[in-house]
């Protein structure tokens, strides 16, 4: 018996491999399709909404399809607008760190020909003009997968007000009220996280743009974004969105060190605090999930897919959870994905 249990469970983590590796080569597909899953969760409620109010379903899934289009837009004239303003000022830039690394040179004592070729504007000016190019490109991808994500949440949205009649009619009552429970729970979790997440990088963002604003720092706005979006991705997120500006005022006030090390201390700290220390507490209370099943599924999700990987991990492991707490003979793994904090509670009182 013990052995037949181990086949099963070595078979198990041969067919999580399998599928992972299945939906890393179908990413292309697959990355647009889970984008649009969690835009469902956003969008559906609005949709639902005006579906009750008599709005047809067409009409509905236009209207929520206009504004998304809108946000989408915005986002892009926005990062736009900042790509180009940071590219315009890179001359001024490149001409400082080539004084920079001239003193470094001569503070050092190094031979007079050592590395004496090296011309900073000659060496990154032209990485940085074709970064334009790469810029329209990447925008153009962005655009092409941005309407297939559109496709699929159409289809989504279309079906999603008779979601709960199709369930009712499919399977027993007793079934059908357990799957209709599981699918809102996973939703509302999903949503929760959502808000959570977008108010945490919201204040993050806010946070970074005023500090960097009264600091003098150029670019503060950018910077700010930078944080904001960076926030979206668990722990590590905060940190790497800490290290551009860093580097910026270094360069923006050599040979001063005090305006850097200053700079540097309130970054790290407003990161620090809102992305370990604030976000996770948060994040593990709402969703219930263990921090070490949270960084777990960044790293598997971010093997997957990359960056939207990382985006989507968390969603996708408080959904795994959920579909584990209401089937009998996975909930021991629902509870081991759990933070333990009821379990403690309840121990504590009884």
């Amino acid at each position: 018996m013990k052995r037949t249990n181990l086949i099963v469970l070595l078979l198990s983590v041969l067919v999580v491999f399998a599928v992972a590796a299945a939906f890393k080569a179908a990413q292309t597909v697959v990355i647009p399709l889970m984008i649009a899953w969690l835009l469902s969760y956003i969008c559906g409620p609005v949709v639902n909404y005006l579906v009750h109010k008599k709005v047809p379903i067409g009409l509905a899934v236009f209207a929520v399809l206009v504004l998304v289009l809108f946000v989408c837009y915005f986002c892009g004239v926005f990062l736009g607008g900042r790509v180009r303003d940071v590219l315009a000022e890179s001359p001024r830039y490149l001409t400082k760190l080539n004084t920079i690394y001239q003193d470094s040179v001569s503070n050092l004592n190094l031979p007079a020909d050592f590395l004496a070729d090296i011309n900073w504007t000659q060496q990154l000016g032209p990485k940085l003009a074709a970064l334009s190019g790469s810029v329209a490109v990447f925008m153009g991808n962005f655009l092409g997968k941005l309407m297939l994500v559109l496709i699929f949440l159409v289809f989504m949205l279309l079906g999603k007000p008779y979601f709960k009649y199709k369930v009712a009619a499919a399977f027993p009552p007793e079934q059908g009220t357990q799957f209709t429970e599981m699918t809102a729970s996973i939703s509302k979790q999903i949503g929760q996280y959502l808000v959570v997440k977008v108010a945490i990088s919201g204040t993050t963002g806010v946070l970074v743009w005023i500090a960097l604003t009264l600091l003098k720092v150029e670019f503060a706005l950018t910077w700010g974004a930078l944080a904001f979006f960076l926030n979206f991705i668990p722990s590590i997120g905060s940190i790497l969105a800490s290290i551009p500006p860093i580097l910026l005022v270094i360069v923006q006030y050599y040979p001063s060190v005090w305006t850097p090390v200053l700079t540097a201390i309130v970054l790290l700290l407003i990161q620090m605090t809102m992305g370990n220390v604030v976000e996770p507490k948060i994040m593990g209370d709402s969703l219930n999930l263990s921090p070490v099943v949270i960084l777990l599924s960044l790293i598997f999700f971010g093997w997957m897919w990359g960056m939207v990987g990382a985006l989507l991990s968390v969603p996708i492991a408080a959904a795994i959870k959920i579909v584990c707490e209401n089937i009998e003979a996975l909930k021991p793994i629902s509870i081991l994905m759990g933070s333990g904090k009821s379990l403690m509670k309840e121990t504590a009182e009884s």
